[in-house]
């Protein structure tokens, strides 16, 4: 049973399971369409102004920020609450990333 992976976190439940820590470090920043948006490192790693920076650049310059057309299975339905999870390499230190409309989340992975 070790090997069976925990139940998906219902929806609304990850940020109360995941709070944000009194030491995350928020860098802000503005879309391509003009629209403020911000990058939280929420993990305790200690990333640098500048690993951030360049993570949000990235983020912009693909324009990952806003709303989608349709969703990410291919359904028609916008969702406003809708998150989008992956992971990224920084250094050597793997993370969580969490998108959700205008912020970006960095989480330990």
């Amino acid at each position: 049973m070790s090997d069976t992976p925990a139940p998906p976190v219902p929806p609304g439940e990850f940020d109360r399971l995941n709070p944000i820590r009194p030491d995350a470090t928020r860098v802000a920043g503005v879309t391509r369409r003009g629209r403020a948006c911000e990058l939280l490192d929420n993990s305790g790693a200690g990333l640098s102004i500048a690993e951030l920076q360049e993570v949000l650049d990235a983020l912009i310059a693909q324009d990952r920020f806003g709303f989608a057309m349709a969703s990410p299975a291919g359904g028609s339905t916008l969702d406003l609450e809708r998150r989008e999870a992956g992971h990224i390499q920084i250094g050597d230190r793997l993370f969580r990333l969490l998108l959700r409309r205008y912020t970006a989340r960095i989480e330990p992975f």
